[in-house]
């Protein structure tokens, strides 16, 4: 794959509530640029990037996975995350380093749980938003409900660019809200036609409330409107493209991503519209006590975020990063400011699920990996020597649910600690305690299918089994409500007499006080 500069590069994120589609829509888009010659299923366990037996067994994406798309002279890195609750730890880290979350809702359920969840962590962080409303092809599949519910659960700044043209088993293909154009799909292909008669009124109403609600933000282009000068598709869009750069207008288009259907589009408004590295507020790295901005320049000093770290049984480590500044070029050697060590990055490649092409160079803005870093982590930043910053740590939530693990065998017990590090390094999200009062071993996670799925890695990719067991709970004495008593001493037998009174009064302070005397 050949070296794309930060203007042409788009970081797109896919998030979205579990069974949306997210998985489905990366593959149609990998399909549909010709990265792929088939398009796989998820039903059939063979998609690009839900690559691990646990994710096929569950049909289900278990963590975060990459694969770029050449589209129109532009790079899309495209990172597909898990849409169940267990697995936000990679949600976290994915919208760290995105330009761009495309929210992929099910026009079948709507908007769901996990959807508003990655939403507000999305607005915290400033990413720019998109909709793809997928699935319009099932049954009871609503494209106006779903914009109702996308309206009242994230406000005005929800505006619609594409509407179906028919619904569920005759969904066939969508109308540009820009150009009044309809595009119908056969076999994931369209044509360019007039807007169906019956929906016309529609799409005319809709379209005028659309280049209304865009010629507002800019002063002259509302000053041309309001004279009658109706501005032009590419003045629209670049206006469009300005305000969802800000996070101010989060644009939806529809389609499926299994017919396909309306995902060649979705990739045309990725490059149109959605902002490159350029576009985006400069990192903020940390400078000893301050924080400084750095920009994604090419030939700025090299720098680079690891977000996720994969433990391969064969290769080793592969650290995934985020060029922030200058160009990553193979042997060369950068500097970890955490673990002061020196990391020599052999050879750089890209990642394509489970597989990796090696590139001559990851300029800033780009996302790459790096296998066989000697003290490198999730979170950590490599930079050159003599300007030792340090990227923003990625803020996940903590471990919610524990269980006790113990080997099965000596065999398994000289290779647990050293598996359960690789894992951990691998998975963030993950913690292990050692119990000193109950003498267990703590392997803590975000739910019980986490916590179930980490085991299987462990078996898979390591060779470790584990039994687990009940986690015994160390019960202490306090004191439970105010008490007092007293003592007295008297001794009169021989020599002077003694006499002493103790009084002790107990009462318990508020949990996590501690002690005070």
């Amino acid at each position: 794959m050949k070296v794309y500069p930060p203007d042409k590069i788009r970081n797109v994120v896919l998030v979205g509530h579990n069974g949306a589609g997210k998985t489905t829509l990366a593959e149609a888009l990998l399909y549909r640029a010709g990265a792929i010659d088939r398009l796989g299923r998820i039903e059939d366990g063979n998609t690009v990037l839900d690559y691990d037996p646990e994710e096929q067994a569950r049909r289900m994406s278990l963590s975060l996975s990459l694969a770029p798309v050449e589209w129109r002279g532009h790079k899309i890195n495209l990172i597909d995350t898990p849409g169940y609750a267990d697995f936000v730890g990679d949600v976290h880290a994915a919208l760290r380093v995105a330009d761009l979350a495309i929210f992929v809702i099910s026009a079948v359920e709507g908007v769901e749980v996990q959807t508003e969840y990655a939403w507000r962590i999305a607005e915290e962080l400033g990413v720019p938003r998109m909709v793809f409303v997928n699935k319009l092809d099932k049954e009871r599949a609503s494209f106006s409900r779903t914009l109702d519910q996308l309206r009242d659960r994230f406000g005005a700044g929800i505006a619609p660019i594409e509407l179906p043209i028919g619904e569920q088993s005759t969904f066939h293909g969508v109308a540009d809200l820009f150009r009044d154009k309809a595009y119908i799909y056969d076999s994931g292909h369209a044509v360019e036609t007039e807007i169906p008669a019956e929906m016309a009124e529609l799409e005319h109403s809709v379209h005028d409330a659309l280049v209304e609600g865009i010629v507002v933000a800019d002063d002259e282009l509302l000053e041309r409107y309001l004279e009658g000068d109706i501005p032009s598709v590419d003045e629209l869009e670049h206006t469009m493209g300005a305000g969802i750069a800000q996070a101010k207008v989060f644009p939806v288009v529809c389609g499926s991503a299994s017919g396909p259907i309306a995902v060649d589009r979705l990739a045309d408004f990725i490059v149109e519209l959605g902002p490159s590295p350029l576009d985006r507020p400069p990192a903020a790295v940390q400078a000893g006590d301050r924080l400084i901005e750095i920009e994604p320049k090419p030939d700025g000093d090299p720098l680079a975020f690891v977000f996720k770290t994969i433990a391969d049984p064969y290769v080793g480590q592969i650290s995934l990063f985020r060029v922030l500044s200058g160009t990553l070029k193979p042997e060369m050697t950068l500097y970890n400011p955490r673990s002061g060590s020196d990391e020599r990055l052999a050879k750089i490649a890209v990642v394509v699920g489970k597989e990796t092409e090696l590139v001559d160079a990851a300029p800033a803005g780009d996302i790459a990996a790096v296998a066989k870093l000697s003290d490198t982590k999730t979170g950590d930043t490599l930079a050159p020597k003599h300007k030792p910053v340090r990227a923003v740590a990625i803020d996940r939530p903590a471990p919610v649910l524990a269980i006790a693990v113990v080997a099965r065998t000596q065999a398994d017990e000289d290779k647990l600690a050293n598996a359960l590090r690789r894992i951990i390094d691998e998975d963030p999200a993950l913690a292990l305690e050692r119990s000193d009062e109950t003498k267990q071993t703590l392997l803590k996670g975000m739910g019980e299918t986490h916590l179930k799925f980490t085991l299987e890695k462990l078996a898979r990719k390591f060779g470790v089994g584990v039994n687990t067991e009940e986690v015994k709970v160390p019960y202490r004495e306090t004191v439970s409500k105010p008490a007092e008593a007293e003592g007295k001493y008297k001794k009169q037998t021989g020599g002077h007499g003694q006499y002493g009174v103790a009084q002790i009064r107990l009462s318990p302070k508020g949990r996590g006080e501690g002690f005070e005397f």
